[in-house]
């Protein structure tokens, strides 16, 4: 499989404390949310599965500098992964550690149908500000919004607007970026101002709200893909829609 067919997920949450139960919380939650997937297996340093019996007490006992490793589901041909990696406070808004979940899955029919719950699961898990799921060509062009270039500042591909880097973003709670879906706690839905009936009705209609009363917003109905003109459209509404995320609005 290659990179070009995967789902990418990414979810900020507060950063683990200790043996901190929500990285099991994650994983069962991918595997409510996707049928049939089993998250057992670890990885060797050769990148060999190797299976967990007592997963959960495995990943538990594994959590150091507050990151939790990669587990999989052991089938190289079809791979599913997920991990948590500590983001310092340095390179977080407001100097605030945060914890990045991780997670790569086939960009097939299954994982199409079920992505909203993937990562309504996995950002809830986590208790993350917010999160988006997005396929790896369309987050390559989005990386180049924050990514800085020799001369200086970003240069986004397609017209796509600037973003500031995470540090710059004033509260953990405002989304650095926008994916294909995108999950936003509460928080994070009060302090990007969603949602506003009379002007988020289309994006209203393709939402959905979670147990803790956050969103999960797709902006189109196929997995984004920035050559459809529709969806590169829905990108750029979106943003202008919402001038907090990635630090945009005036002070």
């Amino acid at each position: 499989m290659t990179k070009q067919r995967t789902l990418n997920l990414i979810a900020y949450a507060p950063a683990l404390v200790g043996k901190d139960g929500r990285a099991v919380d994650v994983i069962h939650g991918m595997e409510q949310a996707l049928s049939g997937l089993r998250l057992k297996w670890r990885l060797s340093d050769s990148g060999r599965p190797i299976s967990l019996p007592q997963r959960d007490a495995w990943i538990l006992e594994n959590i150091e500098d507050g990151e939790f490793p990669i587990v999989c589901n052991g089938d190289v041909n079809y791979p599913v992964t997920v991990d948590g990696r500590e983001k310092p406070g340095l390179f977080s808004p407001g100097g605030q550690p945060l914890l990045e979940v991780h997670a790569k899955m086939p960009l097939c029919e299954a994982v199409i149908a079920a992505a909203a719950a993937v990562l309504e699961a996995v950002a809830e898990g986590a208790r993350a500000f917010w999160g988006s799921a997005t396929p790896y060509a369309a987050k390559v062009d989005i990386a180049y919004q924050t990514a800085p270039t020799l001369q200086g500042p970003p240069s986004p591909r397609r017209g796509l607007p600037a973003l500031k880097l995470p540090p710059h973003i004033r509260s953990p709670e405002i989304p650095y970026y926008l994916g294909w879906m995108n999950y936003w706690s509460a928080a994070a839905a009060q302090a990007i101002g969603f949602p506003d009936p009379a002007r988020d009705a289309d994006l209203l209609s393709r939402a959905r709200r979670t147990a803790t009363g956050g969103w999960v917003v797709q902006l189109s109905d196929a997995p984004l893909d920035l050559d459809n003109p529709a969806h590169l459209d829905a990108l750029k509404r979106a943003y202008e829609r919402f001038p907090e995320i990635g630090g945009r609005a005036a002070p």
